[in-house]
């Protein structure tokens, strides 16, 4: 059964969608892109800011949240909401080259890499918990450049103990779902003032994907809706 109409709803700078962006680049595969403007000006009076909370997005995803992967197989319409959910299924319905190693091991760590930054980094200085923490008179800005920094030098440490996994990527010797997790968590690091200089491990691997075609692809520079006054 051919999958069609495959189609992507994210923003340029969404670290969850450039995951996926990342996943689907590496894949090979041709997509839509739908842009979700997560900035843009409320609908309406009272309304809150951004695509995301608008009826339309929340008939795709309830949550309100960026990305949604949507696709057509065999008549039946498809849709997933969560981003390491889709990598899963892409490594199912595309199996070559694999998101996930075939070794018990490696596979056991790709996820626990990749679940570090899933649920140990992102969700604490994703837009939502910033503008809540912002709104209660907490310095935004310092929460996240601590959390993010904490979590990234949990993963530094991770990927250099003894017996740990090791090559030229976060495991082994090729892009895995923890790279594609990575990538992203870094350039967060960055635009919140994160010091990268004791992750040396992380900053290798980064430089090893920034050469590959698939990682530029989607990075965000790249994407259509990257505002072009962007910085």
């Amino acid at each position: 059964m051919a999958v069609e109409n495959l189609t992507l709803y994210g923003y340029w700078r969404s670290s969850s969608a450039w995951r996926v962006r990342i996943g689907l680049a590496l894949k090979g595969l041709d997509y839509t892109h739908h842009a979700v403007n997560l900035i843009a000006p409320p609908a309406e009076p009272g309304a809150p800011t951004g695509a995301q909370h608008t009826a339309e997005h929340r008939a795709r995803n309830p949550l309100g949240q960026v990305p949604v992967l949507t696709w057509v197989e065999d008549g039946v319409a498809h849709r997933l909401t969560q981003s390491l959910a889709m990598l899963t299924w892409l490594d199912a319905r595309f199996p070559e080259p694999p998101l996930v190693p075939r070794s018990g091991n490696a596979a056991g760590a790709a996820w626990e890499r990749a679940e570090l930054i899933n649920s140990g980094i992102q969700p604490l200085q994703n837009l939502n918990i910033l503008k809540a923490l912002a709104d209660a008179g907490i310095d935004r800005t310092l929460w996240g450049r601590e959390v993010i920094a904490k979590g990234l030098q949990a993963l530094e440490t991770l990927a250099t103990e003894p017996g740990a996994p090791t090559g030229t990527f976060l495991v082994g010797h090729t892009p895995t779902v923890a790279d594609c997790c990575l990538i992203p968590q870094l350039y967060n690091a960055r635009r919140f003032g994160v010091d990268l200089s004791g992750c040396p491990t992380l900053l290798a691997v980064e430089a090893r994907c920034a050469a590959l075609a698939a990682f530029e692809a989607a990075h965000p520079d790249h994407q259509p809706d990257r505002p072009a006054d962007a910085v």
